[in-house]
């Protein structure tokens, strides 16, 4: 393992030192929030711009960050050093156009975290689903065991109520996005692919594309450094690196899996089982039958960095999960309310196959939001496929996000594609009104759109 120092200037190949000032175009973004905490523990003068209010907003105004909601140039700052931009933000923004037309530095998202990994230890999780709980797991782990990290996560680690921490020990633990090829900038010394199955297709243009650029995203760790990728993966061969080692949920062909799970108390406890080493009795309080497969790659991180059993056992069973990622939002005698991220057909099967392993004798009933109208016009009778394991489906119009709408492309076409006969479009209202009227036992919520906005209105109806 390359040796870690304390202290090294991880801004050393950015144009920003500390001190500097930094404006961020949509500061509301999981990964954008991140950067901007980040920046902001590095005694950066950090603002920026995002269209809506949101809690994640409101969180960094509270932490001093200058925030505007108005597509203003006005009332930008024209002494900054370098201007952030996301993928998500239109070309045409105002503020972005200004900055770019009057020879400000101007960069993506991306760049800036290969600034940052250019020069310290990085662990980088990728995968076209699981990587955020994989990385905030992993960074958990480091954190609770005191390793010590820097942690980038695209989720809300329960936990600590925040996607973002910093530490004195120079070593990055960040989640990769394959979003626009994101990832292909980053340095890992580990990385961890968790799954190469379609996905921006509007990107890639095909599912050949997407598994290249995975190809080429393992190329990208350091010489002797170590990959870590899910068992069974289309074209695993083609990944390489010095170190290479498999995990599986329950495949003893895999380097790493898992065995003689049990379900206590509404929670998991297993064996971790590898070649040369065994992690007997692990618990997890997280639920989902996935998650002991993503927790078996975190483990394998762990001990990849030659951190203690006792220490890995002990934050494992600390870790309290993710927000949005099989969150228990009402857990009592009469109802069960999950909310969960899932937005790809892959997510939902884990997500439906997990609660059904729990929760075997309740009829299950399914709220999704199909988000973007590229990705449900090309995975459409994939999603109708994983949404037929529910017992009664509700769908809720697409969210478009960044696209416009396509003609004919609309939530129609999952449930025209569906076997199960107990399903039916609904808008919000008309949802909030069918759970009030018939009070499911059991409602799980998916989707990575504002079906969230959801989530308390359906806690307030089902905890009455």
């Amino acid at each position: 393992m390359s040796e870690l120092t304390k202290n090294s200037n991880v801004l050393q190949n950015s144009p920003l030192g500390d001190g500097g000032k930094i404006y961020f175009v949509g500061i509301g973004g999981i990964g954008m929030s991140a950067l901007a905490r980040y920046f902001k523990s590095k005694n950066c003068s950090v603002s920026g711009y995002d269209k809506t209010s949101t809690p994640l907003t409101q969180a960094l105004e509270s932490a001093g960050i200058d925030i505007h909601y108005n597509e203003n140039v006005d009332v930008i700052p024209k002494d900054v050093d370098v201007v952030v931009y996301t993928p998500a933000i239109p070309k045409d923004h105002k503020e972005l156009v200004y900055y770019q037309t009057n020879n400000y530095k101007v960069v993506k998202r991306s760049d800036v975290l290969q600034w940052i990994t250019e020069s310290s230890f990085n662990v980088c999780v990728g995968g076209t689903h699981g990587k955020t709980t994989v990385t905030s797991m992993i960074a958990h782990i480091l954190r609770d065991t005191g390793y010590g990290c820097n942690a980038f996560l695209g989720g809300i680690a329960a936990n600590y109520n925040t996607n973002f921490w910093s530490s004195e020990r120079n070593v990055a633990v960040v989640e990769a996005d394959e979003y626009d090829r994101s990832f292909l900038k980053l340095v890992p010394d580990v990385a961890v692919v968790t799954a190469m199955d379609p996905d921006h297709l509007d990107i890639y243009g095909t599912p050949e594309e997407v598994e290249n650029a995975f190809i080429q995203f393992s190329q990208r760790v350091k010489p002797n450094g170590c990959l870590i990728s899910k068992y069974g993966l289309k074209r695993s061969d083609e990944l390489k690196a010095a170190h290479h080692y498999t995990y599986s949920y329950n495949d003893s062909k895999a380097d790493v899996h898992a065995a003689d799970i049990r379900v206590i108390n509404g929670s998991y406890v297993f064996d971790v089982i590898a070649k040369d080493w065994v992690l007997q009795d692990v618990v997890l309080h997280m639920g989902g039958l996935h998650n002991i497969e993503n927790v078996t790659a975190a483990i394998t991180v762990a001990k990849y960095l030659n951190i203690e059993d006792s220490k890995i056992k002990q934050a494992v069973e600390t870790f309290k999960g993710v927000k949005r990622r099989f969150e228990y939002i009402v857990k009592n005698e009469g109802h069960v309310l999950i909310d969960d991220y899932a937005h790809h057909p892959e997510e939902l099967r884990a997500l439906i196959t997990g609660v059904r392993s729990i929760f075997s004798d309740k009829k299950m009933t399914v709220v999704f939001q199909p988000h973007l109208f590229s990705r449900t016009n090309d995975l459409a009778t994939e999603f109708a496929h994983s949404l037929d394991l529910a017992d009664e489906v509700i769908l809720l119009p697409i969210y478009p996000a960044r696209e416009l709408p396509m003609e004919g492309v609309n939530s129609e076409m999952i449930v025209n594609r569906m076997a199960l006969s107990n399903t039916q479009v609904l808008s919000k209202e008309a949802m909030k009104d069918w759970v009030k009227e018939n009070r499911p036992e059991l409602l799980v919520m998916a989707g990575a759109g504002d079906i969230d906005a959801l989530v308390q209105p359906m806690k307030e109806i089902l905890s009455k």
